[in-house]
């Protein structure tokens, strides 16, 4: 017997309370939008709702952003042990996705977060919250359309295990371990990428000397379009033949397939259309907004699509692609409201340095190299990572799975 079981023996023999959230919440309210030009690098620490889907796991300790308070109007705080929910999203089966803040600041909470404090182990709630049985909670009854709600009302309706305190610090010890070890191993791939983009960015640095000309990705382009998202309530525009690509699947990766299909009608009835094969598609609304794909085979694409079909007379798809992933931040700051959106003028707008093609292609042929080298190297990092985490996944599931107390 080991030791958490000898301590639900001990202290819980009957079984495990339940609770919902409006009973173990001391209070529960949502955070005040801090639009993307109010962020500063320095200031009061503040976290905005993307940056939960993102940025933070299940706990954090620090924040990636920060603000000048006098510029946010009614101020909504949070600090040490709140758990925060991302309120608003693009995914059903993401929605509310919840973490935990351990640090010891005071930090301000943006719009569609909804902060709530309690007096459990803040980690403990955050772990049962990230279960799969508790998103399924989160996603109930959420309809899926352009964007995603959740609501305070509908949050303090889930439903979790709540064990006396010493259960829930040493389930808390479990998991922690569990997670520091793929943490270990995402460092390490982080790092590889980073080094593949420091030499990626050098490659694309060019001197007031060089040979380039500066025009923007639309002068570059003979062709940009974004798609269309067919109405959910036809349940006949969906599970067809026809690849439809999502803004989340966007992620510097070239795309042979989609996780979406719609119907020829689905199609014919919607602004979603078919786009040619090697297109540069960038993101410009939701959490992978500024990112970019190419598309290795002929698919459609939603609206929060930016599609750029190269005149290839001027600059190629794939040093194109390289650009524009080398521009991510900078393309990211361009974002506007409270979402921070992109739209297709500030994509068309962006410049682009145009070296004459040979010089493209060398750029391109090292850069494929380098990145198929950075692949090899870190070919197994990937598959064990996601072993982990679906082992992790399992684990976690299982530990806060109790005998319900029976009153």
């Amino acid at each position: 017997m080991n030791k958490l079981e000898k301590l639900l023996q001990k202290l819980c023999p009957k079984g495990v309370e339940r609770k919902t959230l409006g009973e173990i919440a001391s209070d529960m309210y949502r955070g005040s939008g801090i639009k993307r030009d109010q962020v500063t690098e320095a200031g009061t620490p503040c976290v905005r709702y993307g940056e939960i889907y993102t940025t933070y796991n299940i706990w954090f300790d620090t924040c990636v952003s920060h603000t000048d308070p006098n510029t946010v109007q009614g101020r909504k705080y949070f600090e040490h042990g709140d758990i925060l929910f991302a309120i608003t999203g693009e995914n059903v089966n993401e929605i509310a996705k919840s973490c935990v803040y351990v640090g010891h600041e005071k930090c301000l909470a943006g719009g569609d977060i909804v902060v709530m404090k309690h007096n459990e182990d803040p980690k403990y709630i955050a772990y049962a919250l990230s279960t799969t049985e508790a998103q399924m909670q989160k996603s109930k009854g959420k309809v899926k359309s352009k964007v995603v709600h959740s609501s305070v009302p509908a949050l303090k309706t889930i439903e979790i295990p709540v064990p006396p305190l010493r259960v829930q610090q040493e389930i808390v010890r479990v998991l922690d371990n569990f997670t520091e070890l793929t943490a270990e191993l995402t460092a390490e791939l982080t790092a590889r990428k980073k080094q593949y983009e420091y030499y990626r960015n050098l490659l694309l640095s060019f001197g007031d000397g060089s040979s380039v000309q500066w025009l923007t990705l639309g002068e570059v382009c003979k062709g940009v379009s974004s798609g269309g998202t067919p109405l959910k309530s036809h349940t006949d525009y969906y599970g067809g033949s026809i690849p439809w690509l999502r803004t989340q699947e966007v992620k510097f990766v070239d795309i042979t397939e989609t996780e979406n299909r719609i119907t020829q009608l689905g199609l014919e009835n919607s602004s979603a259309k078919w786009i040619p094969v090697n297109c540069v598609i960038v993101a410009i609304s939701g959490a992978t907004a500024a990112r970019c794909a190419i598309n290795k085979v002929p698919l459609t694409t939603n609206q929060h699509c930016c599609n750029l079909e190269i005149n290839e007379s001027l600059a190629l798809y794939r040093y194109v692609f390289f650009w524009v992933s080398s521009q991510y931040e900078q393309l990211k700051a361009l974002g506007q409201g409270a979402r921070s959106d992109l739209n297709v003028g500030i994509i068309t707008q962006y410049p682009i340095p145009v070296p004459p093609l040979e010089k493209q292609q060398r750029i391109v042929a090292i850069l494929d190299r380098f990145d198929a080298l950075c692949n090899d190297l870190t070919s197994g990092l990937p598959a064990e990572i996601e072993a982990r985490r679906k082992q992790y996944a399992y684990y976690r599931d299982k530990l806060l799975t109790f005998k319900e107390a029976v009153s």
